[in-house]
């Protein structure tokens, strides 16, 4: 039988590890330019992987789900605000699946 405070135990150590470590074994700024290259878009690609399955799985259809994906690439590449692409988007869903 196993012991869920070991997991909990276990988890908050990797946490804990996760968050200190950067912090002591980087002592100087990062001066590579290809390191803070990375690390600038690493919270991009982090919100990308979260929220693009959602996009199309969430929705009663895969179709409406990619129409409004498509939509809202489209309206981002034209630089429209955050808010303009997600009122599209779920404009775009609601018609969608009411025509589906």
């Amino acid at each position: 039988m196993s012991n869920p405070m070991m997991y909990v135990a276990t988890m908050a150590v990797v946490t804990y590890l996760i968050r200190v470590l950067p912090l002591t074994l980087f002592n100087k700024p990062i001066t590579n330019i290809y390191i803070q290259s990375f690390l600038y878009y690493v919270p991009y690609v982090t919100l990308a992987v979260m929220t693009f399955p959602t996009i199309l799985y969430e929705t009663n259809s895969q179709l409406a789900g990619l129409a409004a994906l498509i939509i809202g690439i489209v309206l981002a590449w034209k630089d429209k605000s955050l808010f303009q692409v997600s009122v599209a988007c779920c404009l775009v869903v609601l018609v969608a699946e009411y025509l589906i």
